[in-house]
Parts: structure tokens; C-alpha cells; sequence
């Protein structure tokens, strides 16, 4: 366990944006442990997640199951990245609970990459396949409608990472 204070890690930023790469750097410090919805979405959902309303159900059941572990994690002493989206004011408002229930410091990366950067990035990880899902240009579309960057005003520590 780390001696530093525990720390919820969370993510905002577009399809391919680099959250999981960034997550996977967090990770790394002493003390940490990286949860990756998509890792769980695709293990428990097997074959369900076709339609943006398909992943806001499956990641509303996952998001329910996993907040207990998540604040006892941070209770504990370590420190979690959250390779979950923090891309809309609800998303965000469950990852507050996290880490006011658990009375730890919390640090929201905002990953401010443009649509073309991302859908460059999207096309390769499509190609290479190692990804658990495979998303169209016009799910990248649709998830992107939805994209609601964070304000000061919505009270994180908030770092701003531009490509």
C-alpha cells in the first residue's frame, strides 16, 4: 500500500481520446489499481452492447455493482483509476459519491482531444482488434452528442490534458 493519500482517478474525454492509455499510466504509481468498465462490460455483458442505450443500461448495473468495492478500495488506503467515462453530468455526479463516501482526494482528468484525432485513433484500435468492442464512426457520433466537457464551476479538481 502506498504511503500517499488515496486518490479516485477519473477520466472525461471522447471515444479513443486516450483515456484507457492514461489510466494505464496512472495506474502504475505504487498503491493503485486500474478498473476498466469495458474490461467488465465485456466479460458481463457478453454480446449486449450493440446501442447507446444497451451501454447506459449494462454500465448503470455495473456502476451499481461496483460502488461499494470502489469506496472500500479507496477507504483501504488505494488508490483507484477509474477507466470509466466521466463525459456527462450524471456520469460525474456518481464518481462525486465515490469519493466523498470514501473521504479521499479525487483528481479528474479531462483528456481534450479533437474528433479527428479520435476517430484516427479509433480506426486503428478497430483494425488492430485488440479492443473488447469495435465502434463505427457514427457510434463515435452518437456517444459524441451525448459529451458534456467539465466546467470549474461543477467543483473538481479538474486536469485539462490537450492533444
Amino acid at each position: 500500500m502506498s504511503s500517499t493519500e488515496p486518490t479516485l482517478h477519473f477520466l472525461c474525454g471522447k471515444i479513443a481520446s486516450g483515456k484507457s492509455t492514461f489510466s494505464n499510466k496512472l495506474g502504475e504509481a505504487p498503491g493503485s489499481v486500474v478498473v476498466r468498465e469495458d474490461h467488465w462490460l465485456a466479460r458481463l455483458y457478453p454480446g449486449e452492447q450493440n446501442t447507446l442505450s444497451d451501454y447506459v443500461r449494462n454500465s448503470t448495473r455495473l456502476r451499481g455493482a461496483m460502488t461499494g468495492l470502489l469506496i472500500d478500495l479507496l477507504r483501504t488506503g488505494v488508490t483507484v483509476v477509474l477507466d470509466f467515462p466521466a463525459n456527462t453530468p450524471g456520469q460525474r455526479a456518481w464518481m462525486r459519491t465515490l469519493f466523498l463516501d470514501a473521504k479521499c482526494a479525487h483528481q479528474l482528468h479531462y483528456l481534450d482531444v479533437s474528433d479527428e484525432l479520435c476517430k484516427a485513433r479509433l480506426h486503428r484500435r478497430n483494425e488492430s482488434g485488440k479492443h473488447e468492442f469495435a465502434v463505427s464512426d457514427e457510434d463515435f457520433d452518437l456517444f459524441t452528442s451525448h459529451f458534456v466537457p467539465p466546467s470549474n464551476d461543477e467543483g473538481f479538481n479538474l486536469v485539462v490534458h490537450r492533444q
